[in-house]
């Protein structure tokens, strides 16, 4: 009698047990595909998919290089060319037109597309709507159900925990105490072992369960798997001097290095005059240089890294 009493219990229990388990696995699957089918319709935009992975900047040069707007020498000093000085043409897309917009706004000084992506206030403006409006057209992906941040289930869960380790403990013990009579009660006693035994692996199973229907993050990994075609259409050189010109922030800083040697002329020494010269006369070669590219041929015009 005390076999089939605790094999109807112990069945109760490992059935109430793995109810949630089931009933979570069926919500996380039913998540998950919806969160596939949702992506699989998403188109990305080039740009958008390149401020989602914080290459627009990179990606925006190298379409103004192509294009010809836009010249970037050895040392990483990006100069307008004939092209891109012309007010009235500009690229259609709004990421590389506010980016040619604030190199216009240091011409006819050399500046980094990596100081222009650090500080330039107007362009960060430009850049970050456009990633709101592209993160706008995205759908709205459903949340995994993970209990997550829910005080009151993570208590119940505790509970629970307690509850069914004190129930494994004293089943075990009437189980292991109790001699069965005849095929019938040895027959209970199997199944409420095979049930106490199920009640073990029950944290393992509610990993599995999370594992099997995690998605990650589909939508990043569509991001990712496609690079900006400006990008990918530069040769070794110019995607060379467009990840040099990018990485650095500090070196040709355009107008502002220019307005901050005026600020400072007043305060300074007369050795410190002499540094301001030597980086007016630095600049003055640029622009010399500059103009010679364009003068030599349509390799300054076109806006191509010359060898130079």
């Amino acid at each position: 009698m005390r076999q089939l009493a605790l094999a109807v219990l112990v069945s109760a229990v490992t059935a109430a047990v793995y109810g949630p388990v089931a009933l979570l696995w069926w919500r996380r699957a039913r998540v998950r595909r919806r969160t596939l089918r949702l992506v699989a319709a998403v188109e990305p935009e080039p740009y958008h998919a390149a401020l989602r992975r914080n290459e627009a900047t990179e990606a925006a040069a190298a379409e103004l290089v192509l294009a010809g707007y836009l010249r970037i020498d050895d040392e990483g000093a990006a100069f307008l060319t004939g092209q891109g000085r012309d007010p009235a043409r500009a690229p259609a897309h709004p990421v590389p037109a506010a980016l040619l917009d604030a190199v216009r706004r240091h011409d006819p000084e050399p500046v980094s597309i990596g100081w222009i992506d650090r500080g330039d206030e107007d362009y960060l403006r430009r850049r970050s709507a456009y990633l709101s409006e592209g993160d706008a057209r995205l759908p709205d992906l459903p949340r995994m159900p993970d209990g997550e941040g829910n005080q009151f289930l993570a208590c119940c869960s505790c509970v629970g925990i307690v509850l069914v380790m004190f129930f494994w403990v004293l089943a075990s013990a009437l189980l292991v105490t109790g001699r069965p009579q005849g095929p019938g009660e040895w027959a209970c006693a199997v199944v409420a072992g095979l049930g106490l035994m199920a009640l073990l692996p029950v944290e393992k199973a509610v990993g599995a369960v999370r594992a099997r229907t995690e998605c990650g993050d589909p939508l990043g990994d569509l991001v990712r798997s496609r690079p900006h075609p400006a990008f990918a259409a530069l040769d070794e050189e110019q995607r060379v001097r467009v990840l040099r010109s990018i990485n650095d922030r500090h070196t040709w800083r355009g107008a502002d290095a220019v307005a901050a040697g005026e600020a400072d002329d007043g305060a300074d020494d007369e050795d410190e005059w002499l540094d301001d010269k030597v980086w007016w006369e630095d600049a003055y070669e640029y622009r010399a240089r500059d103009e010679d590219d364009r003068e030599d041929g349509p390799g300054g015009v076109a806006g191509r890294p010359s060898s130079g």
